[in-house]
């Protein structure tokens, strides 16, 4: 086959935003049969480097997203900072949007997200959806809780970005009121933690499922900053987590990657957030599992058939890289024995994801040890866990 009809044979998938996360299906698109486009604010975005071909233009303006449709057979997500009705508009005009605006409707709005899964019975914290301080319901619910609830906005947060964990009850209504003059504001119970985690599940056009391993995840300041594999938790806890995942699944219908967040608490699961695309907790998986979580996202969103999720490592640690008070040097990273040092094509910036690492090996201490020593070299300002 000529190498413009092998082009011709791979199907076109647009991705709105062009960050790290749309870079790294670039990297894969080819391997996965996809000729990729992004919708980028500007050219210097993330993922510019590696897609096929760009198109300027915002997430939510429903001109470039019809210019983008004009382009290619399906399209899919860099982030969930969209609009849904704009979404349900495409699809009605004929466009394979994947996940659709239906399954994004769980990750874009978590006050939706929270009242449905409540509603089929599923670990959710507790919650209250409000506008007010004044609500009916607000004082007696915050008088009922062992300590001060947090405080979210339901869209647009991110990496810790619109949670709020006020320090006292004038914080909390203060917080409800400012925030409630922009719209719904989710306040939760405020859990005590055993540990974080989080699991991936591939999803296809035919229903058919593949689920990646459970994952034990460090925050620090709302950010992912570390993500080991194995998990380290009791069977008991594997087989609730793949139950839960598996009935998620069923529930959102997502074409595509989903990640599930979970809480670990005495109970046991609770979950957090959930994502519909490629996630951090899965950047592992490019060196670590038969079938990346990229490459899997592009063969599901093409209609293609799942690849196999088979894990080819005994231990694996993703460590993110954030700009500290200087930049490191990625040639120096590089030279950690066993360690994959991955850049996002960014301009340092204090705070900036700028990259990530993941270290494989036999014995997790070892393995945890030259993530790390990677990470600092390349010059992240999170903390060791």
């Amino acid at each position: 086959m000529s190498r413009t009809a092998e082009a011709n044979a791979r199907a076109r998938v647009g991705v709105v935003g062009a960050g790290q996360l749309a870079r790294m299906m670039g990297e894969v698109a080819h391997d996965a049969h996809v000729e990729l486009t992004v919708l980028a604010e500007h050219e210097l975005e993330s993922a510019c480097d590696t897609c096929d071909h760009v198109l300027l233009g915002g997430a939510r303006d429903e001109v470039a997203l019809r210019q983008l449709a004009q382009l290619v057979d399906f399209v899919t997500f860099d982030h969930e900072l969209v609009d849904l009705d704009v979404l349900t508009n495409l699809e009605n005009s004929g466009l394979n949007v994947r996940p659709s605006s239906h399954a994004l409707r769980f990750a874009v709005d978590k006050a939706h997200q929270r009242r449905e899964l409540h509603a089929r019975g599923l670990p959710v914290p507790r919650f209250l959806v409000v506008r007010t301080s004044d609500d009916a319901e607000l004082a007696g619910w915050l008088d009922a809780l062992r300590a001060e609830p947090v405080v979210k906005t339901p869209r647009g947060g991110y990496d810790g970005r619109g949670v709020f964990f006020p320090k006292s009850r004038a914080e909390t209504v203060r917080l409800v009121d400012e925030l409630g003059a922009l719209g719904d504001v989710l306040v939760e119970e405020r859990l005590e933690l055993v540990g974080e985690f989080a699991q991936q599940v591939a999803r296809g056009v035919d229903g058919s499922i593949a689920l990646y391993p459970l994952v034990a995840s460090v925050q620090s300041e709302g950010m992912c900053v570390e993500v080991r594999f194995p998990a380290g938790v009791s069977d008991a806890v594997l087989a609730e987590a793949e139950d839960l995942t598996r009935a998620l699944a069923a529930l959102v219908q997502p074409v595509g990657m989903m990640a599930v967040e979970y809480f670990l608490t005495d109970e046991g699961l609770v979950i957090n957030e959930l994502a519909l695309r490629p996630h951090n907790t899965g950047h592992w998986t490019i060196e670590g599992v038969a079938t990346s979580q990229f490459t899997q996202h592009l063969l599901a969103v093409s209609g293609q058939a799942l690849g196999p999720v088979t894990t080819l490592t005994t231990n694996a640690v993703m460590v993110n890289v954030v700009g500290g008070e200087q930049a490191g040097s990625r040639d120096d990273a590089s030279t950690v024995a066993g360690v994959f040092v991955h850049d996002y094509g960014k301009s340092f910036r204090k705070g900036r994801k700028l990259g990530h690492v993941t270290a494989l090996g036999d014995h997790l201490t070892d393995t945890h040890v030259r993530a790390w020593k990677s990470a600092r070299l390349y010059g992240t300002a999170a903390k060791g866990a």
